[in-house]
Order: structure tokens, then C-alpha cells, then sequence
């Protein structure tokens, strides 16, 4: 049986998870096998910040799907959210998604 050609997506394979992995892997310069997935979820965030407003920033007020996905290297939590067709971004000041 021959393998199937790679996609030709634009969205970066793996997945959130992956893709935050990698992302801080680089950041941090540390091997991906260093990052420890402590959780992953789908959430809805309250407006198009995806929870990690910038306060010079005016957002969508709307409800917005995405995911919130928490990494950690020796010890220290790196929050990763997305949504609305962007890739998983590192927040430095993450708020939480609607209840």
C-alpha cells in the first residue's frame, strides 16, 4: 500500500497541542520532550482577545470558540490560547474563558 501524500493545509500539522509545544520548545530552546502538557480544552472565550487582552487593544464583542492549552518546562506554566482561525499563541497575562 503507498502512503498518503502529506496535506497541503495551512494550518501547521499536530494540532493546538502540538503546535503550542513546538512554539515554546523553540521560545525556551529546550527539546519538545522537555514540555509537559498539564491540560488541553476547548473553551469559549468572552470576546476576540481569546482571553489575553491587550489593554491598548479594542476587541469583537462576541463569543468565540478556541482552546486553552497549559504547558509546563522545569516547573514554570506557559498558558497557549486560540481561536477564530488563529494558531495556539503564548499569553503572558491569561484571563479565564466564559463559565
Amino acid at each position: 500500500m503507498t502512503p498518503s501524500p502529506t496535506s497541503s493545509s495551512s494550518t501547521p500539522a499536530g494540532g493546538p497541542v502540538e503546535q503550542a509545544k513546538a512554539d515554546l520548545a523553540k521560545r525556551l530552546g529546550v527539546d519538545a520532550a522537555q514540555v509537559t502538557v498539564v491540560s488541553s480544552e476547548e473553551v469559549t472565550w468572552s470576546d476576540g482577545s481569546l482571553g489575553c487582552p491587550d489593554p491598548d487593544m479594542r476587541y469583537t464583542q462576541a463569543l468565540v470558540p478556541g482552546t486553552r492549552t497549559i504547558l509546563e518546562v522545569n516547573g514554570t506554566q506557559y498558558s497557549y490560547h486560540g481561536g477564530a482561525n488563529r494558531a495556539p499563541f503564548l499569553c503572558e497575562h491569561p484571563q479565564s474563558p466564559t463559565g
